[in-house]
């Protein structure tokens, strides 16, 4: 079987059907934010994939959440897929460093009609979230920035949850070198020990699913208060 660049465990074929099967489309927004983030070159690879964002849209509208935070937009096709599948008064809150990639990000969500509903702030994430009310406010939030820092906007953003919540975990995979039994490499090492420590974890439910890059579902069970 042929296997597929983006996702090597995955054959091209099944990819295809998978991709042909799954709605709704990326529509003119979000092709032009993949065209857009193309001419970056080889940090394109950040961005998420069509059916990941079609997973994450269902899972917000699925959780009623109104309250989202998102940790790491890059070019914006996350924020676009969250904050579309939240209702008319729902906000998403976008964490990121960087106003060169967020301004492409800022773009697509104008064009979406979206841009109302999202406040970015350009700061490191932690100070953001640390920012924030210490009570369990968020709905709903999903992780994709550095990989050494995922487990403290985790910390962060599971006291902040409310019970029952959902938090988002992309690149949990690493294109199968959380496998790898001696990672030399500070990312691979760190979201390896993430994952350990969220399947250990007795507060939350997880579950991750083999999708892009993977993506891991973490429910909060319980108040921590």
């Amino acid at each position: 079987m042929a296997s597929n660049p983006d996702v090597p465990w995955l054959d091209t074929a099944v990819a295809a059907y998978v991709a042909e099967h799954t709605t709704p489309k990326p529509d003119a927004v979000l092709r032009g934010l993949i065209a857009d983030t193309a001419t970056l070159g080889p940090r394109s690879i950040m961005q998420i994939d069509a059916q990941q964002g079609a997973v994450m849209s269902l899972l917000v509208a699925l959780s009623g959440a109104r309250f989202a935070v998102e940790i790491g937009t890059f070019t914006g096709y996350s924020s676009v897929c969250i904050a579309r599948a939240l209702p008319a008064d729902g906000r998403l809150l976008c964490c990121d460093v960087s106003e060169e990639w967020t301004a492409v990000a800022r773009r697509a969500w104008e064009a979406a009609g979206i841009s109302d509903r999202i406040e970015l702030r350009i700061a490191p994430a932690l100070d953001t979230l640390q920012a924030l009310p210490d009570t369990e406010h968020v709905d709903l939030a999903f992780i994709d920035a550095d990989k050494p820092s995922y487990a403290a906007y985790y910390d962060e953003l599971l006291r902040r949850l409310r019970p029952g919540a959902l938090i988002m975990v992309d690149n949990v995979l690493w294109s199968g070198r959380v496998l790898d039994p001696k990672p030399d490499d500070t990312d691979t090492v760190a979201l390896a020990a993430f994952n350990d420590m969220v399947a250990a974890d007795d507060r939350v439910d997880v579950v991750m699913l083999p999708i892009a890059d993977g993506l891991s579902l973490i429910r909060k069970k319980r108040s921590l208060s």
